[in-house]
Parts: structure tokens; C-alpha cells; sequence
């Protein structure tokens, strides 16, 4: 039983999961692959990789699939996205021709419709979801300038009761900044972003989970698949590229039948791309103003945005440090890029016959 994972966050996220089924798979030989040391003459049952890892073991001779029963394409059109598809149709000619297939995917391209036609027979299609927002889900419209981005949103901490919080940032050093900006003024903050490693991504996630970090700033790595019930905000401080991408990162709240809420900051080079979100999506985003926020602030001499000096600077500017509200509670515009086509799932009732290259 082999479950494909698009990166290494997503496929600690299904172990971790997996783990809550402890009756169950503490009887199952279980092996996440990372690396050549972990899988050396080791059998698993259930073996979860991400496409190019497992592609590499395969060709070094030291992964056999040919006992597959069972396998499993998660967040498949995010795979195509990062341009796994060509790793994915080698990884399934390695595969027996008889065994089950379950493919999941957010969004149904055309590419990913071609790829379950190929891997499935006679497949069982569930759609669980599709481009209308959930009701449990408020939307808001915060317009600002982008210089003020970081004052409005400690503003928008101190002002509402919160859980935990998702901030979404376009690039992994304005996250990372942000982040650090945040802890220097007392809250509970941490990063998710590409440039930690393993061990710091799942510290992150750990603590987010558990309630030590109630604030993560994250770049889009932790949109899709990840699980955490405890978000009650999210928040996009750089507005997403795609209707898609919106989607994704909204439904990180509103979970287990709680109630949610989005809010998007936006400057005026991003109201196209906020209109593109609202026809696709079917909504109108309320506009809000935070009151009290002094929105004439003038933007750092110089003609710069502090924000974009965060971003070029990295980490130089953070620090640490300084009392404050510890654990307080109480960009671009034009069309989206995003296919719009509804999300959903792919299975096949049975076992089928593999027709992939």
C-alpha cells in the first residue's frame, strides 16, 4: 500500500494522521521513505514518498514495487503544478498492472483527468466540494496600502479574539520575517516556509498544532493538506495568484464543523486579482475597516515599502525580544490564472488494469 505525497510536509501530515490510528497501525509495518538510509532492507506494508524520492530509490534498485496492492495519488493536481507528472507515469510502470488506485485532487484539470482515465478503470468519482465558499466561512476585504500591511494586521490581533491564526505570505523571507517581527513584539509566532529544515518545518507544525504558536506566517506549502482544527483566522497579508490558491488557503479554517474566518489585505495594484476571486467564487467580499488604524500613515522616505525591504532583507531585521501581547488573544493584480474547475476526488471501486505509459 503505497501512498504518493506531493512534498515531504504533506507526507509527514499522513503519518500523522496515521498515527491516530494506533489500534490499527500498530499491527501494520509502517515506513515513511526520506532517504536512502530509511528504507535500506526494510519491508513495509504501508510506505508513504513524495514522486522524485521514490523515483530515485526505484532507480538505484532499492525500492521493489512489484507487490503493490494498493496505491494512493494525494493532492495529485499539485503534483502537476511542480511538474511530478512525467516522475509519477515512470513511478506507475514500476507498478503491478493489477492493483487498486485512489487518486485525490482539489481541482480536476484537464491533464489530471487525462492521468485518471489512464490509471483507473471504471472509476467512482466523489466530489466533496466545489467553488461556492462554505457558509461556515465569513470573507472580508481589508484595503490598505502595502507599507501599512504589518501595522494593520497587529492591529487586527490585538482588536479580535482569536484561536490560532494562518498568515499567508507570497515569499518564504517576507514569512520568515514577518514571523520574526511578530515574536519581537510578544506574540506567539512561527514560520512555515521553505528554507527551514525538516526537523524546524515540523517543530512549526507540531507547536501550531498544540497551541505553543498561535500565529503561523506561512508561503503556500501549507495551503494544501494540512490539518490543524485549531485555525480560526486565516489571512492573506499577500493577496494569492490564483482563484485556486484562495480556495486552498481559506479552507485551512471552518474545520470539524467549526466556523471560520478569511481575511484578505489588499492594496489597490490587487483589486483585478480581488474581483477575479469574487466572480469565480460567486461572493462579494465585504469591505472593512479596522477601527482605530491610522490608514494615512505615509509610506518610509525614500519612496520605499517596508514591507518589500523585509522581503529583500530576510532575517537581518527580525529580532527578539520585547514584552507585549504574548499569545494574545482577545502584489499583484489582473485575472486569476486559476482553472476553475470544480474540486474533487477520483477513486475506483475495485482493482483495475493499468493503461499508464
Amino acid at each position: 500500500f503505497t501512498p504518493v505525497a506531493v512534498t515531504r510536509l504533506l507526507m509527514f501530515d499522513i503519518s500523522h494522521r496515521a498515527r491516530r490510528c494506533k489500534p490499527l497501525i500498530s499491527r501494520i509495518p509502517y515506513l515513511m521513505i526520506m532517504s536512502r538510509s530509511n528504507i535500506s532492507s526494510k519491508q513495509a506494508t504501508v510506505a508513504v514518498a513524495c514522486p522524485g524520492r521514490l523515483l530515485d530509490l526505484i532507480n538505484r534498485g532499492e525500492a521493489d514495487l512489484s507487490q503493490v496492492e494498493a496505491l494512493v495519488l494525494d493532492e495529485a493536481d499539485h503534483m502537476l503544478d511542480m511538474g511530478f507528472l512525467p516522475d509519477l507515469r515512470k513511478i506507475l510502470a514500476k507498478l503491478p498492472a493489477e492493483r487498486q488506485n485512489l487518486l485525490f485532487s482539489a481541482t480536476m484539470p484537464n491533464e489530471i483527468r487525462s492521468l485518471a482515465q489512464n490509471i483507473l478503470q471504471d472509476p467512482v468519482e466523489v466530489q466533496v466540494a466545489n467553488t461556492a465558499p462554505p457558509e461556515r466561512i465569513s470573507h472580508a476585504l481589508y484595503p490598505v496600502a502595502n507599507h501599512l500591511k504589518t501595522g494593520l494586521l497587529e492591529a487586527f490581533l490585538k482588536a479580535t479574539e482569536h484561536k490560532s491564526v494562518l498568515v499567508f505570505t507570497r515569499t518564504k523571507h517576507r514569512a520568515k520575517s514577518l514571523a520574526r517581527k511578530l515574536e519581537a513584539k510578544g506574540w506567539q509566532a512561527t514560520s512555515l516556509q521553505g528554507n527551514l529544515s525538516q526537523n524546524r518545518r515540523q517543530e512549526a507544525l507540531d507547536g501550531f498544532r498544540t497551541g505553543k504558536y498561535t500565529i503561523m506566517v506561512a508561503t503556500d506549502i501549507a495551503a494544501r493538506g494540512i490539518d490543524c482544527s485549531r485555525v480560526s483566522h486565516v489571512v492573506n497579508f499577500d493577496i494569492p495568484d490564483t482563484v485556486e490558491t484562495y480556495t486552498h488557503r481559506i479552507g485551512r479554517t471552518g474545520r470539524a464543523e467549526r466556523s471560520g474566518a478569511a481575511l484578505t489585505m489588499a492594496s489597490d495594484d490587487d483589486m483585478a486579482q480581488v474581483r477575479a476571486i469574487e466572480r469565480v467564487m460567486r461572493m462579494k467580499m465585504p469591505t472593512v475597516r479596522l477601527d482605530g488604524f491610522d490608514y494615512d500613515q505615509p509610506a518610509p522616505k525614500g519612496g520605499g515599502n517596508v514591507d518589500r525591504r523585509f522581503e529583500r532583507d530576510g532575517v537581518r531585521r527580525g529580532g527578539r525580544g520585547g514584552g507585549g501581547p504574548r499569545g494574545g488573544s482577545g502584489s499583484r493584480g489582473g485575472q486569476s490564472r486559476g482553472r476553475s474547475g470544480a474540486g474533487g476526488s477520483a477513486r475506483n471501486s475495485g482493482r483495475s488494469r493499468s493503461r499508464a505509459a
